[in-house]
């Protein structure tokens, strides 16, 4: 059973995002004094009494004007109003009633949806009474006042919402598999998003920015459950300005370090940028497994051969990504979008994998049988004791050895192959620790396992 859903109304700049944040307890939604920061419908688990709930922030609502985003913030704000049990309508205490207000609440008194009222900045107990009073010529019966940011009154608010909730279902819910859809502003995000949830669940624009905050949605394919964030376009640092893009960066990187899963897409037009690879690299810093979305190929002219040549262009610009899988898709038409819940499923499978010490010791003995650990000039050979993974997420292999300054990048990076060749691990990093005898033993002179004595190195 998917939880009950709040949805939180209210003209711009009331504090919505604020009282979703203690509705919430959390710091998450943006928080900016500028009108029309929150544009997207952004999810929020909540709790009280014995009720489990979802708070959706939405857009500010204005109805007089079709100016820039106004017209698709309406929209998401009542696709919100929608598929929600209950509403709380925001209102400004310090300001007063507006006439936007009124708009807004005639609007409301349409739908079959219950509502709240609910009067924000009241900070002052006493006074807050008196500025809530004037909110009963709304006609949504009585005003409740409350501060978002000092969280008096909210206790009121949320017993009113609960009574409108159904009882939650206490069958444990199936664990569910992080997804952040990160890229360059106007790579399609929000588009491949609303391909993933069969509606329109992100504001889509061609003016770059558009989706400010990280936006969650839970889908279910196959009775597994996925948490897909959509997240605001990554420029570069020089070009973003102290604000809502900087404040939505930052969450995207957020969203990134706790995903399993990262699809960095990637613009077909534009090839791989050099920003591209800057977030590549930070998603291979991270440790995230790993999905190269390769985005409106629709738009590429093509033969036979155009898809192999790009592949190797991608490569090679990502060669540092070398173990994620690449897929190329529209997502305007929905061509091969269902393909990547199959490849989440398996780099989320291998990010979390572990493998015994007994498997991994019989990989390194193959690979040093058939290459050899470098020697020096001065006689002294690299050699590997023994390996062991020590966590996963991603996968990290400690790997013990004579002295770790006489195992060149070469052999380093010929030994992940092995892994990789004989283990797998695809679509996720791979982390290889080198530990010599000072770093075992703290510099403690230690005998060697018997795993030497097989010749080779090992």
């Amino acid at each position: 059973m998917s939880l009950p859903i709040v949805a939180i109304i209210g003209r711009p700049n009331v504090g919505k995002s604020t009282v979703v944040n203690r509705l919430a307890k959390v710091q998450d939604a943006i928080v900016f004094d500028e009108p029309g920061v929150t544009r997207d419908r952004t999810y929020k688990p909540a709790f009280w009494n014995d009720r489990d709930f979802l708070v959706v922030d939405t857009g500010g609502l204005v109805f007089d004007d079709d100016t820039e985003f106004l017209p698709l913030i309406r929209e998401q704000a009542m696709a919100a109003l929608a598929e929600s049990s209950a509403a709380i309508f925001v209102v400004d205490g310090k300001q007063g009633l507006t006439t936007a207000d009124e708009e807004i609440a005639l609007w409301l008194r349409q739908q079959t949806v219950p509502v709240v009222l609910a009067v924000n900045k009241c900070e002052s107990l006493d006074h807050g009474i008196i500025q809530a009073a004037e909110f009963w010529a709304l006609g949504l019966g009585e005003p409740f006042a409350m501060s978002g940011i000092h969280g008096n009154g909210t206790g009121e608010v949320l017993d009113q919402i609960v009574g409108f909730l159904p009882p939650t279902d206490q069958v444990e819910d199936t664990p569910e598999v992080r997804v952040a859809i990160a890229g360059r502003p106007n790579v399609g995000k929000s588009s491949l998003l609303n391909a993933f949830v069969g509606e329109k669940r992100s504001i889509v624009s061609p003016i770059s920015g558009t989706t400010r905050d990280a936006i969650d949605m839970l889908v279910e394919r196959d009775e597994k459950k996925y948490r897909l964030i959509d997240t605001a376009g990554i420029r570069k640092k020089k070009n973003v300005e102290y604000g809502p893009e900087f404040f939505g960066i930052n969450r995207a990187f957020k969203a990134i370090d706790r995903s399993d899963v990262v699809l960095l897409v990637i613009d077909a037009l534009d090839g791989v940028t050099d920003q591209d690879q800057k977030l590549a690299g930070r998603i291979a810093d991270e440790g995230r497994a790993c999905i190269v979305v390769v985005n409106k190929w629709d738009a590429i002219e093509k033969d036979s051969d155009t898809i192999y040549e790009y592949e190797k262009l991608v490569r090679a610009r990502l060669h540092y990504m070398e173990w994620a899988e690449i897929i190329f898709i529209s997502a305007e038409t929905g061509q091969r979008v269902e393909k990547i819940f199959d490849m989440i499923d398996i780099a989320a499978e291998q990010h979390k994998r572990r493998v015994s010490t007994s498997v991994i010791n019989e990989v390194i003995e193959d690979g040093v049988r058939w290459h050899s650990p470098p020697t020096t000039r001065q006689g002294r050979q690299g050699r590997i004791y023994y390996g062991t993974q020590v966590s996963s997420k991603p996968p990290t292999i400690a790997l013990f050895v004579n002295d770790p300054a006489l195992l060149n990048d070469n052999y380093r990076r010929y030994i992940e192959r092995q892994f990789r060749q004989s283990l797998g691990f695809q679509g996720t990093p791979l982390r290889l620790l080198w530990r010599g005898k000072k770093m075992r033993a703290h510099g403690a002179r230690q005998s060697q396992p018997s795993h030497e004595s097989l010749g080779t190195g090992i």
